[in-house]
């Protein structure tokens, strides 16, 4: 049985959480390949309303497999704390796996993430303070720690001893911190190793194994298109591969087992953090948008910044992810809006655009091209199928469809579990 990928279009909190939910029934396995505890999904279900931030979103579903893979970064203070508050409110975790190979977020890295951001002042990337960045590239640098190494203390001491010995150097010597002590690190981390040794798999073995026996596996990315390392709206990006080709790495997946790419796409744009934005509102139109879609961060309470949809980086992320299946999300939030506007290209310079810019600084500058569409000023959160979707909201459906060069089969109407159409079936039945 061929894997599914499921990624983010925009640059993050576009409702992925929600389209996972959706594949619940169908799907055996979810694996969450990249980031960390740097993004958060909502999971509305009935009249209760789910955060998750490290836990992949299938967690919430029975019979479901979660796994968190070795892409992934792992603060086992995070993951312990959420598990606890899962349990607390009735959900099973016993089925969740963690990667042997996965990094782990040691506390001096946080420290790090947070005074450097400081230091930075006007140039900061707008991370989260939560040590993501620092971690991986420990991990590139051939000095981080692994889930695995928990379970041979003299090596976990070697490897923490190792990192600060530079570490505590920029700590001392650029930023004015006392120095962190290694014995401290090393018990803090010990003290999880025995709750955590019954999760500890070789989990791309298991993903093997459970394709090869028919089940269906779901990948799904943290952040999004824009906020890949490599892809992304550099360097204003995560530190890891959001986007499709990140999970064959970040989950231990061949390639040759992908069947579908679900990219999710919200009926506007919104960030969070520093960086470029062509479409951003910064009037009582984005304050407005902002409030109806409560677009404030899962993980950090941020006010998410906020725009009109922009069908080039939809394009963009079609073409980078192979996607074959969209997810439009938000779609109620622009219920009341008499004219709805579509950036469907930039002008630079009084060059016309209609692809992402390689420049870096063209896009920057970008202006965006509107194409304004008329709005149905009617509520659609009761419609079940596209047909009882108002005319004019059909168009837009259809015109956004048509930009961004992959077929849009879901939308969402409503923050619900059942607030949703779906106009062809996601696992490619």
């Amino acid at each position: 049985m061929p894997a599914i990928v499921l990624v983010g279009a925009q640059w993050g909190d576009e409702g992925k959480g929600k389209a996972t939910d959706l594949l619940g029934d169908r799907i055996d396995y979810v694996v969450k390949f990249n980031g960390g505890n740097n993004a958060g999904h909502t999971v509305v279900i009935g009249d209760e309303k789910y955060a998750l931030h490290l836990l992949p979103s299938g967690i919430l579903t029975p019979g479901v497999t979660p796994i968190i893979g070795n892409g992934v970064v792992v603060d086992l203070r995070v993951l312990f704390e959420e598990l606890d508050a899962l349990e607390a409110r009735g959900v099973d975790t016993s089925l969740l796996k963690v990667s042997a190979n996965a990094h782990i977020i040691p506390p001096y890295n946080t420290v790090l993430d947070r005074v450097t951001e400081r230091f930075l002042g006007s140039r900061k990337i707008g991370t989260t303070g939560r040590g993501i960045g620092p971690t991986y590239a420990d991990k590139m640098s051939r000095i981080g720690i692994r889930v695995q190494d928990l379970y041979d203390e003299s090596i976990l001491r070697q490897k923490v001893g190792a990192a600060l010995a530079f570490k505590n150097q920029v700590l001392a010597k650029i930023y004015n911190r006392r120095a962190i002590d290694v014995d401290r690190v090393v018990a803090e981390l010990l003290s999880y190793a025995d709750r955590l040794a019954p999760m500890v798999a070789d989990t791309s073995l298991e993903i093997s194994r459970a394709l090869d026996a028919g089940k269906t596996v779901l990948c799904e990315a943290g952040q999004a298109t824009l906020l890949d390392v490599d892809h992304g709206t550099y360097p204003y990006v995560t530190s890891s591969n959001a986007t499709a080709g990140g999970a064959c790495t970040g989950a231990g997946l061949p390639p040759t087992r992908v069947d579908r790419v679900i990219a999710v796409l919200k009926a506007f744009t919104t960030r969070v953090g520093e960086g470029p934005f062509p479409t951003e509102l910064h009037d009582e139109v984005g304050d407005r948008l902002r409030v109806i879609g409560n677009e404030f961060g899962t993980t950090t309470g941020r006010p998410r910044r906020v725009g009109w949809l922009d069908v080039v980086i939809g394009r963009y992320a079609t073409r980078i992810n192979g996607v074959t299946d969209y997810v439009l999300t938000k779609l109620d939030n622009l219920d009341t809006f008499e004219q709805i506007p579509v950036c469907v290209a930039y002008d630079v310079g009084g060059e016309r655009f209609e692809e992402m810019p390689t420049n870096q600084s063209d896009f920057h500058h970008a202006t965006p091209i509107y194409e304004y569409l008329p709005g149905w000023c009617e509520d659609i959160s009761g419609a079940r199928t596209f047909e009882e979707l108002p005319a004019r909201c059909q168009e837009y459906v259809l015109f956004v469809e048509g930009q961004i060069g992959a077929r849009i089969s879901a939308i969402g109407v409503g923050p619900g579990r059942d607030e949703i159409i779906q106009r062809y079936p996601l696992t490619g039945e």
